[in-house]
């Protein structure tokens, strides 16, 4: 014969699991030191600058903003 299980009690624990899972992810992404989420940060900054800088050039347009 098969066991009995308490849903209820089965469902806490599979929400436990998942809060367990979710906060092992936070600490990886935000559990980093000054130094860590600084130098993430120029690396970031410089990634975008090099991707600016690869961007091709539209069409020369009248590109001065309209006055109010």
């Amino acid at each position: 014969m098969a066991e009995v299980i308490n849903l209820n009690r089965a469902r806490k624990a599979l929400a436990k699991a998942d809060d367990k899972a979710r906060a092992a992810t936070n600490r990886v992404a935000h559990g980093r030191s000054k130094g860590q989420k600084t130098a993430a940060d120029i690396e970031r900054s410089r990634a975008a600058q090099l991707l600016d800088g690869q961007k091709l050039a539209t069409p020369a347009t009248d590109e001065t903003p309209p006055k109010s």
